[in-house]
């Protein structure tokens, strides 16, 4: 073909989708695999949420409500803040894309760490913005790194908190620092998928910082119901912020963004706190647990604020993974991040915390890593 397709997009490497269930079984020879490698919810939405999503679909020939009225009213009041302070978006991803295109011209200047969320970057690239990608130290973002790098062309900065694929927390004094050297011309986005699981002296004041914008820089937070909510399939995913900031991004904002059942659905799984509420619970008990066996078997845990963990196997983790992967067990390598001897794990069902165990001590011993 003779179209002209420009550097910035012809110079994107394409994010790596995994393979489905059933196509890894097919190829590998398995059969009731479990997958620990993708952050999910093991134990689903809650049932609310699914009778909700049931009972909406004799709906599907209508579309879905374009403002998100009930669950952005929903959210607003749980939060204590006003409707036009939320944007909702199509999984947290979409909203990032939002604030990229509203504020990123050719040329201008994005800060992100390394390693965090990937579509960052690449939503950046493809407007045309430059990106300055700092790496972590210590396993935590290097805000005095991230201050150094801002000039008179940066627009955003983004930070994962708790960090993805580290698990590690920002605490509120070094946000609030951090935040008191940033300029006002520059948008901070506090990304909180797994706000959920981390623990409660990590969590910021968002109604404060999205209000107190005078002579402050403007702060957005990201948050998803992929995580906590199970509702990783519907893709739902939201952000506070301004409602100045919030205008300029219903202006990007395609219509009917949000499928009508994952409207419902969303609205359902909020207002179950009892369910909300006992996978925190089961979340925190299995990442207890995980921890100190990983590291009764060899290996060495990392202290993770999300509901995954880092683990240092000791040896190549491309080839622990693969070897896992014969023992119907996905975890996720983390060598494309630069870790080669670390793979991510997610918390899972207490019986498959059992068999990630089980299968993780066979691979270790045959490889001769432990």
């Amino acid at each position: 073909m003779k179209i002209k397709i420009p550097q910035n997009i012809a110079s994107i490497t394409p994010y790596p989708p995994g393979k489905p269930l059933d196509e890894l079984e097919r190829e590998y020879g398995i059969k009731n695999s479990i997958k620990l490698a993708s952050n999910e919810n093991p134990w689903g939405p809650s049932p609310k949420a699914i009778r909700a999503i049931r009972a909406e679909l004799l709906n599907l020939h209508r579309y879905p409500d374009g403002s998100c009225h009930y669950l952005i009213q929903a959210l607003a009041d749980k939060l204590g803040v006003a409707p036009s302070e939320i944007i909702v978006g199509n999984g947290s991803s979409e909203v990032i894309e939002f604030l990229v295109k509203a504020f990123v011209q050719e040329g201008d200047e994005v800060i992100t760490s390394h390693p965090s969320f990937l579509m960052y970057q690449k939503i950046v690239q493809v407007r045309g913005g430059v990106n300055h990608v700092v790496p972590l130290k210590d396993m935590r973002h290097d805000l005095g790194m991230i201050k150094k790098m801002v000039s008179e062309k940066t627009r955003l900065i983004f930070l994962d908190n708790p960090n993805n694929p580290t698990g590690t927390a920002i605490s509120p004094v070094e946000i609030y620092q951090f935040l008191s050297d940033i300029p006002e011309s520059v948008v901070v986005v506090l990304d909180e998928a797994y706000v959920d699981f981390m623990d409660k002296k990590f969590h910021v004041d968002a109604f404060s910082l999205i209000r107190n914008v005078e002579k402050r820089c403007p702060v957005v937070f990201l948050r998803t119901f992929s995580k906590a909510y199970g509702l990783s399939g519907l893709r739902v995913g939201y952000g506070l912020m301004a409602k100045e900031v919030a205008e300029c991004l219903q202006k990007v904002r395609q219509p009917f963004n949000i499928n009508q059942m994952a409207q419902v659905g969303a609205l359902a799984a909020l207002e179950d706190e009892e369910y909300y509420l006992l996978t925190l619970e089961r979340t925190a008990k299995g990442l207890s647990y995980l921890s100190q066996e990983v590291d009764k078997i060899g290996c060495k845990s990392y202290p993770s604020e999300a509901n995954f963990f880092l683990i240092d196997v000791q040896g190549d983790a491309d080839k622990l993974y693969q070897a896992m992967l014969y023992k119907g067990v996905i975890v996720r390598s983390m060598s494309a991040y630069g870790f080669s001897n670390f793979i991510r794990v997610t918390v899972g069902t207490e019986e498959e915390n059992s068999r990630f165990l089980s299968s993780l001590a066979d691979c270790l011993g045959e490889l001769g890593y432990v």
